[in-house]
């Protein structure tokens, strides 16, 4: 017995619609259209009572196109004792690699025997081809399943297969002797006592049900290569016919037809040449005049340069033509060879481009890639099925750095390059000689691929510009006896500051300065103004810069003066000139040794009870033996050092709190001390007493830091 089952498989989607809907609160008409819908959608084939041997199994809509979508499967099965022989009239499955999308697959007992898809020329897919399949028992499944997207061809048909059932394999017997030819022209079907013969798609059985004839029906062709001859061929047909082939290939390919040399078409001879009067072969090509074709003389190779070509052959029942016969062939449509692209490159680098090819553009080292004003990360582009790049090749431009990063109190200089451009190199320098770059040279920075400045180092930090300390642009000339003071020349102690709090002090850093701390302990930061840069009283006023925060010594002891030191922080930073620079903070082994001349500056009292100077003075003095100097002056802390002379006459007085004592190493000043107090103005045997800087180092430093 033969039994077919034809189900159609719910997407499990549905399924659960199905679930939903089925409660008892609906009315009778839901129940209805929910009987009708199952019962659409279950398909049964039950058995005739006679055994079915053989039979035909086709792809929903054949040989339309198929829907999307779609899983539909067929249980084939015989008697026991047989097998079940399944061979493809034709097969036309969207072709895809392992038959990803869409594939019939073809199963025994849950075995795999083969998936299949594509058509017969297909690169890509698994067509079975003439081969037919034989079952190992006597049961079949077949399972044709599609997905929900063609999107280039929409013209799949799908499968039609014969099947049978096998005792005896008279299709697979020798041909006869008496050269009659194989038992059938192109597909033998077994059946039992007997066969069948079948024809591929597009052609039909002759009247001997052995051989097989073009079919004059018509149809479309849409195989990537093929073959067609008119009906009777090589040979006259019996009576008048009037054909049509329609060969329609994949947008993006065109057809050539190559007809063979027996080509003979009746045609009449006139003073203008051959007339296809009442016999011809018309060519139809889209956009394009139809071509009629006829005579003796093959047309040899056409190439269509269309993906669609439409043949009609035409004769009547007066005349004799054998007819024609051509292989026609398909070819990707060609695109331009791209431009060249100046400062990049085209890759891959061929002669001819065609449909679907692909196509890179890669920028030479300092360029990037632009389209339409932005700049782009990659660029390729495909050829298309209408002969055209589906983009416009990009512009290669030269990479801009922008401009370099600007360098505080310093600048930047073009050594080479243009613009920022790629290889344009700067380098930049510091504001001499009141500023020198951090490491003591001037750094160089080039305009990387990469769009950025960069040092030779492959540092991107701008360098930095280090203030110069305690080197004046003039000097003191008198500098090395002790004199009696004098006003001191404009720029020759650039770090001399002047406060509204009755004293002095001095710049060590761009936003402080150094002072007592006597001087401001109980002052608020608002009142505080600093005044700098002149040596003139009136012209010093003139420009005041005020503090941020005033930061007394935390162990300041006003009974002594111990620990008299303070910083201020200036709202604003100053750029260094020749006439504002900050002295050197000692070094971390500073020495004062006794007798080394310092240099005393401020615009403290001239004499002991007369009026402050209207000028920036100075006088050099000398450190003073500790011990000598505790005899003359009382108990003095380590955090203390003196400087003077024993006979009186040059020293500090009233108004010059805070002021600097400032000694020298090779030409640079350091704060060696800060003008703290005193007995009179320089009395005989007295000496002014200074805060020693240099045990204040890491306070200074964490206070700067931490502010």
């Amino acid at each position: 017995m033969f039994h077919l089952n034809v189900r159609h498989l719910l997407p499990q989607q549905q399924v659960s619609s199905l679930t939903n809907i089925f409660n008892p609160e609906m009315g009778w008409t839901h129940w209805i259209i929910l009987f009708l819908f199952v019962s659409v959608c279950e398909c049964w084939l039950q058995p005739d009572s006679d055994p079915q041997m053989h039979g035909e199994v086709k792809s929903p809509q054949y040989p339309q196109p198929y829907p999307p979508n779609l899983q539909e499967q067929w249980d084939l099965s015989v008697a026991e004792g047989y097998q079940i022989q399944l061979t493809f009239t034709h097969m036309d499955i969207e072709a895809s690699a392992g038959c990803h999308y869409d594939a019939l697959t073809v199963l025994y007992e849950g075995k795999v025997l083969g998936k299949f898809c594509g058509s017969e020329h297909s690169a890509d897919g698994h067509h079975p081809g003439n081969q037919s399949i034989l079952s190992p028992g006597n049961r079949l499944t077949l399972i044709f399943q599609t997905d929900n997207n063609n999107p280039e061809r929409h013209q799949n048909v799908g499968f039609s297969a014969q099947y049978q059932a096998i005792d005896l394999d008279e299709c697979s017997s020798p041909a006869p002797e008496d050269g009659s030819g194989p038992v059938c022209d192109q597909i033998c079907l077994n059946t039992l006592g007997s066969y069948l013969c079948s024809c591929h798609h597009g052609y039909e059985l002759r009247s001997d049900q052995r051989s097989c004839m073009l079919s004059c029906g018509g149809g479309i062709f849409d195989e990537p290569e093929g073959h067609l001859s008119s009906p009777g061929y090589p040979n006259s047909p019996p009576h008048a016919v009037s054909c049509q082939y329609v060969i329609a290939v994949e947008s993006g390919f065109t057809v050539s037809l190559s007809f063979s040399d027996n080509f003979q078409i009746e045609s009449v001879d006139t003073e203008q040449g051959l007339n296809c009067l009442h016999h011809w072969l018309q060519l139809t090509i889209p956009d394009r005049e139809p071509i009629k074709l006829c005579g003796s003389k093959s047309p040899g190779l056409i190439a269509t340069n269309s993906n669609t070509v439409k043949l009609e052959y035409h004769t009547d029942d007066q005349g004799l033509s054998n007819g024609w016969s051509l292989d026609y062939s398909t070819h990707r449509v060609q695109c331009p060879v791209p431009d060249n692209v100046a400062k990049g490159r085209v890759t891959p680098i061929l002669s001819e481009y065609f449909y679907r090819d692909h196509i890179f553009v890669r920028c030479d080292l300092g360029y990037k890639l632009m389209m339409d004003g932005q700049e782009i990360e990659s660029f390729s582009t495909t050829c298309q099925n209408n002969g055209q790049w589906h983009l416009p090749l990009p512009e290669c431009h030269i990479i801009d750095c922008g401009e370099p990063e600007p360098l505080l109190n310093g600048g930047v200089t073009f050594l080479s390059g243009f613009q920022n451009r790629y290889g344009s190199v700067v380098q930049y320098h510091c504001n001499e000689p009141f500023y020198s770059p951090l490491g003591g040279v001037n750094v160089t920075f080039t305009c990387e691929a990469d769009g950025k400045w960069k040092s030779k180092h492959n540092s991107v930090v701008t360098p930095t510009c280090l203030p110069v300390c305690g080197q004046p642009t003039k000097h003191i000339s008198v500098y090395g006896r002790i004199v009696g003071g004098d006003d001191a020349p404009d720029d020759t102690i650039p770090w001399q500051v002047q406060l509204n709090a009755g004293g002095g002090g001095m710049v060590i850093a761009d936003r402080w300065i150094m002072t007592a701390a006597h001087l401001v302990k109980n002052i608020g930061n608002n009142t505080i103004q600093i005044y700098m840069g002149h040596t003139d009283v009136k012209t010093l006023m003139r420009f005041p810069v005020y503090a941020a925060s005033v930061h007394p010594h935390p162990d300041y002891n006003p009974e002594i003066y111990n620990n008299d030191i303070a910083l201020i922080k200036l709202r604003d930073p100053i750029t260094f000139s020749s006439s504002i620079m900050p002295i050197c903070l000692p070094a971390e082994n500073a020495t004062y040794v006794t007798g080394m001349m310092g240099l005393l500056s401020g615009f403290g009292r001239i004499t002991e009870y007369g009026p402050t100077s209207a000028k920036l003075r100075y006088v050099h003095i000398p450190v003073v033996n500790q011990k000598i100097c505790s005899e003359a002056m009382g108990k003095l802390t380590n955090n203390m050092v003196c400087a003077g002379v024993p006979e009186g006459g040059k020293d500090s007085c009233s108004g010059d709190a805070g002021n600097p004592y400032a000694l020298s190493d090779d030409g640079q000043f350091w704060a060696a001390g800060i003008s703290s107090w005193g007995v009179g103005c320089a009395r005989p045997g007295k000496y002014g007493v200074y805060t020693r800087v240099g045990n204040y180092l890491d306070w200074i430093n964490k206070t700067m830091q931490e502010n």
